[in-house]
């Protein structure tokens, strides 16, 4: 088993309902009521909230039904993906001159590695102040930030004092904090996986670390190994610069459950343009297709087929689609539609990190 490395400063930052503030940001009318970005149609889903509505219980991937239910007053504002992206290009440039070695979790999070950094700046706290406000200077949004000795502890440590605020767990802390903290709040132990260790006397991080690796395998499988690590402090997972993209996809969920083909493909033919877009625009393209069905009783089915060359072309695309959706016939009609392609052109490269010791 290895041992935790105190030496490594790892910074997550962690944008504020980022969506949602993007939102209130570029349309004053909107500042300081109760949004929701997504639909407020019966099957649309939330995808952020501001914090006023989240005072209500909005959160994100509620249905917008049930999102207006606990907030009669929520105003619901159509997603701008374009916009998000280009603010968030707009940080990561901020996040780029801090350290190289820099990996996004989405539009509105990322690691940052500055054990050796770009300022010459040994205190990782103080470069995750300087980040923040500059954020908020030069973007005008707010970000929250967690510091510590690894990806784990720091990704746990940004929801503390949110939002607009950060907190540091120095290496002399590390077991301690996570002793102390509730076992809900451990990052990838989710609802169901916490229901498990409350019915095994697992409350918190000093229960779990009682428990040996055998009774954590026992009972968790492969990811007993990953619990018995952790709350241990040791979590040696790089920030890694360059994460290769694995897969590339499009879906769309209907109003109005589909149980013909011939509609299917109407639909697809839509998705398909949208997946090509996005290939184009990051000059991808793949061997494997995936066709994703969701029928009207939740149930989801993929079928998959892999060429002996690289496309990226919607006509090829809609080829392999259409011999995947007649490959056998339909269990039920159909609530979603998602084409994926995967196999990808994208070549991975090895990043080179080098560590020092510096005070935290």
């Amino acid at each position: 088993m290895s041992e935790m490395n105190p030496n490594r400063k790892i910074i997550h930052i962690d944008m504020d309902a980022f969506f949602a503030s993007v939102e209130q940001m570029d349309n004053p009318a909107l500042r300081e009521k109760p949004i929701a970005v997504g639909g407020a149609e019966n099957r649309g889903v939330v995808a952020a909230a501001s914090y006023e509505a989240r005072k209500f219980g909005v959160r994100s991937a509620i249905s917008g039904v049930l999102a207006k239910k606990y907030c009669p007053d929520l105003i619901f504002v159509k997603p701008r993906f374009e916009r998000y992206n280009e603010i968030s290009n707009k940080i990561r440039k901020i996040f780029n001159e801090y350290t190289d070695l820099v990996e996004p979790l989405s539009l509105d999070e990322a690691y940052l590695d500055v054990t050796v950094n770009k300022k010459g700046n040994p205190s990782a706290t103080l470069l995750a102040q300087e980040i923040r406000l500059r954020i908020l200077n030069e973007v005008g949004l707010t970000a929250s930030a967690g510091i510590s000795v690894n990806k784990f502890v720091a990704k746990i440590a940004s929801d503390f004092n949110k939002p607009n605020g950060q907190k540091t767990v120095n290496p002399g802390e590390v077991i301690p904090f996570l002793e102390e903290l509730p076992i809900r709040k451990f990052y990838g132990v989710g609802k169901v996986t916490t229901e498990k260790m409350y019915q095994l006397g697992i409350f918190t991080g000093l229960e779990l670390k009682s428990k040996s690796l055998e009774f954590l395998e026992k009972h968790f499988g492969k990811s007993g190994n990953f619990y018995y690590n952790v709350v241990r402090g040791i979590h040696n997972s790089e920030v890694k610069s360059d994460r290769i993209t694995k897969s590339v996809a499009a879906e769309h969920t209907f109003d109005i459950n589909l149980s013909s083909e011939i509609f299917m493909m109407v639909q697809l033919e839509n998705i398909a343009t949208s997946l090509e877009k996005r290939l184009k625009k990051y000059n991808i393209a793949g061997k494997t297709v995936t066709l994703k069905i969701k029928y009207s009783n939740f149930t989801q089915q993929t079928r998959s087929k892999t060429l002996p060359y690289f496309i990226s072309d919607k006509g090829l695309i809609l080829e392999s689609v259409k011999e995947l959706l007649y490959q056998e016939r339909m269990k039920d009609s159909v609530r979603l539609l998602g084409i994926s392609l995967s196999n990808l052109n994208t070549e991975e490269k090895k990043t080179v990190v080098v560590q020092l010791k510096f005070a935290f």
